[in-house]
């Protein structure tokens, strides 16, 4: 078997190798034994999924290889992803484990791990647990009849939780009087982001809110954020809010129902960070898929722009290491460290509206604090991914788009790190321009057979 790990977990076809009930039998083993050996005492792993139909089996098989070892599992049921991260690290547990595949479609899912303090596993620990799974390693080796682990239901976790997020919020301030539109991409988030608006005073209106197993993510939520600027403009709305799946990032709409991105809130929370003096080392932590417009905003604004590779795992990896509060991607995914320990779209979600009623001024205008640069981003469906340096004709098509745009632009091209795709992106002054180079790169990679 392949490597498990990607760079967000183990992801995949449900019920389709690596996502297999055996599988996450086989993990659950090896978690047990590694947290049961490092901690010296009955270890407790918290296991919280996303509303997939398939997350009920890799539940149960991740528990049941959990129990064999001898380790307790507590169940939170379906939350957020930074809930479950939450959870893990009020509960004191040594490992918690989300079954989600984020803003995949619902016949996908996919398992991320978070650490005792509630931050992703560190690589190494990772690598060795991705060993024992790969090896069978506890094949053999399950606990005698009394040393058997239990299973528990965590009630309530996603109250808890929304205690936790309400807190976020200045305590001076309220939302009452605000019209906001939730949609909830019908995923893991749609009992905690309409709480925590409705009990902080605002109007709420909800959509994707009726998850039945296999419409997570279906025509809604952050990857199809048309439905709620729709909604923004019906009800006369101040802001949308749009989730994913998982609910650890968010897209948001003006009150003109104009998108309003990653890079935006990105830049909009920076500058205000900054002015009231809590942007930790005046520094912001992107990725290189930001665009080159927000690095031109910061720079403007005395603020230093680092940039990462592509996953809010590196993102928070280079904010604690160089002691940063504030970072995220183009995506949605924003961290505030100083309130959670990974991307959190409702706590994203509150720390933009906080500005909104700090600075008084409505979200379109504080979205103009950045000017966008064109940007093409194509993603094409690949059978296999060599090593993008060893191909020749693509390295010639990115060398002649780089030559061409010169100073003026960016060449950006890397296969996705949760799925079977080569993302081709390119930046620069004229749209047309970058847009026959984009396409003139992709085609140069070798299609997938389903294409």
């Amino acid at each position: 078997m392949a490597a498990l790990f990607g760079t967000d977990g183990i992801r995949g076809e449900a019920n389709v190798p690596p996502m297999t009930p055996d599988m996450a039998l086989r993990l659950g083993r090896a978690l047990g034994a590694h947290f049961q050996e490092s901690d010296g005492h009955r270890a407790r792993i918290v296991i919280g999924k996303d509303t997939r139909l398939s997350g009920y089996i890799f539940e149960q098989a991740l528990a049941a290889g959990v129990n064999a070892m001898g380790a307790d599992v507590w169940f939170t049921g379906p939350l957020p992803t930074p809930g479950i991260a939450f959870i893990t690290k009020s509960m004191r547990a040594n490992a918690g484990v989300v079954i989600s595949a984020s803003h995949n479609p619902y016949y996908d899912n996919g398992i991320k791990l978070f650490g005792h303090d509630g931050f992703k596993l560190p690589d190494a620990v990772e690598s060795d647990i991705e060993q024992m799974v790969l090896e069978d390693a506890f094949h053999d080796a399950g606990k005698t009849r009394e040393q058997l682990g239990k299973a528990h239901q965590i009630d309530e976790s996603w109250a808890r939780y929304v205690v936790f997020l309400k807190a976020v919020m200045a305590k001076n301030m309220h939302l009452d009087g605000m019209r906001i539109v939730v949609d909830c991409a019908h995923g893991a988030a749609y009992r905690v982001a309409p709480a925590v608006f409705q009990e902080l005073g605002a109007k709420v209106f909800v959509i994707g809110n009726k998850p039945n197993g296999t419409n997570i993510n279906a025509g809604c939520g952050s990857l199809y954020p048309e439905s709620m600027c729709d909604a923004v403009r019906t009800f006369d709305a101040d802001l949308g809010l749009s989730l994913d799946g998982d609910a650890d990032r968010v897209i948001v709409a003006d009150e003109h129902g104009n998108v309003v991105d990653g890079d935006q809130l990105m830049a909009l929370t920076a500058l205000h960070m900054k002015k009231s003096g809590k942007l930790a080392n005046d520094t912001l932590v992107a990725t290189v898929m930001s665009n080159l417009g927000l690095e031109i905003a910061m720079r403007r604004a005395d603020i230093n722009m680092l940039r990462t590779s592509v996953g809010d795992r590196n993102v928070v990896a280079e904010m604690r290491r160089g002691g940063y509060n504030l970072g995220g991607e183009q995506s949605g995914h924003i961290i505030f460290l100083d309130h959670m320990t990974t991307g959190d779209g409702v706590v994203a979600a509150l720390k933009t509206i906080q500005v909104m009623l700090q600075e008084d001024k409505p979200l379109s205008e504080l979205a103009r604090v950045m000017d966008r640069v064109p940007q093409v981003l194509i993603n094409k469906n690949v059978a296999s991914k060599p090593p993008i340096t060893e191909l020749p004709d693509v390295m010639a098509a990115i060398g002649a788009a780089e030559t061409d745009l010169g100073d003026t632009g960016r060449v950006l091209v890397r296969y996705s790190g949760t799925e079977s795709k080569v993302r081709v992106m390119l930046e620069g002054v004229d749209e047309g321009q970058i847009l026959e180079h984009a396409e003139t790169i992709a085609a140069t990679f070798a299609p997938a057979s389903a294409e």
